[in-house]
């Protein structure tokens, strides 16, 4: 199989000798995942996806993070879905991580390759296939779409990272950088999924402490991060999980960059009953 730029899961089940002992944990403030966990054994197959399997990454927990699902999805060749997503609510990202697809978006193709981001609004008319004679990688980010009267919802958009330069971080001389994929002060978008990278010994220098949720995967690198109140070492191919107010730092380890794709929830107003509540 040909080598991604981003870490695949690893699939199959270790040997009978191995220790069973690894870095998983689900805490009251965040989970992380290792990439080591993610084995064929825990895949899930989805309505109406044919030659697929999903890693179901998260999912809204009440009490936990509650805005967003993440799936890391893998396509064999010709493997796909003409009825993608079930719920007319959700928009969604695309990020490919491996392998080629092909995307039908409102009647118009496109061929997607790793660093293809491509973003859905709610209800979006999409398809979608793998490519070629391998698997195809990606993940697939949902949301239910908080509309507000009087702006109107984003259109859909089908890019690649390599057209979105990063911009520093103010104060840091490019030792830490974001790929942003829409304005950050565009109304129209509630969520925002990002691609952020740090230089070897790159640092985010204090306790980030706020109100957005997070969906963290290690594309590349290696750090060591803050999260709550402990240090956890992570690598490519992990995935961290953070509820609102769990405090966050990091230092990247090197000896290449640390890049995550990250999730959050942004540009509205807090609830001030439950989701689905009667207000």
């Amino acid at each position: 199989m040909t080598a991604s730029p981003y870490n695949p899961p690893c699939g199959g089940l270790p040997p009978q000798t191995a220790l069973m002992t690894g870095r998983a944990v689900f805490t009251e403030a965040y989970a992380v995942i290792p990439k080591g966990v993610m084995r064929d054994i825990v895949t899930s197959v989805l309505p109406f996806w044919e030659g697929t399997r999903a890693w179901m990454l998260s999912r809204p927990l009440s009490g936990f993070s509650e805005t967003f699902a993440q799936y890391l999805m893998e396509l064999a060749p010709g493997g796909g879905s003409e009825r993608p997503e079930p719920d007319p609510r959700a928009e969604g990202v695309l990020f490919v991580v491996g392998g080629r697809l092909r995307l039908v978006l409102d009647g118009q193709a496109h061929a997607l390759r790793p660093g293809s981001y491509v973003y859905l609004p709610p209800g979006a008319a999409w398809s979608l296939r793998g490519e070629g004679d391998e698997p195809a990688r990606f993940h697939w980010i949902r949301k239910a779409y908080q509309h507000v009267e009087g702006i109107a919802c984003p259109p859909a958009l089908v890019t690649h990272e390599s057209e979105s330069a990063p911009v520093a971080m103010p104060d840091t001389d490019g030792a830490w950088a974001t790929t942003r994929f829409v304005p950050p002060d565009d109304l129209r978008h509630d969520m925002h999924v990002n691609i952020v990278t740090l230089r070897p010994g790159g640092v985010i220098p204090f306790e980030e402490t706020h109100v957005m949720e997070h969906g963290l995967f290690v594309l590349e690198g290696k750090a060591v991060y803050r999260l709550n109140r402990d240090w956890v070492e992570v690598e490519a191919g992990d995935f961290l999980w953070l509820r609102a107010f769990c405090p966050q730092a990091c230092y990247a380890g090197g000896p290449g960059p640390f890049r995550y794709l990250l999730y959050k929830d942004v540009n509205r107003h807090a609830a001030l009953a439950p989701f689905g509540a009667s207000r």
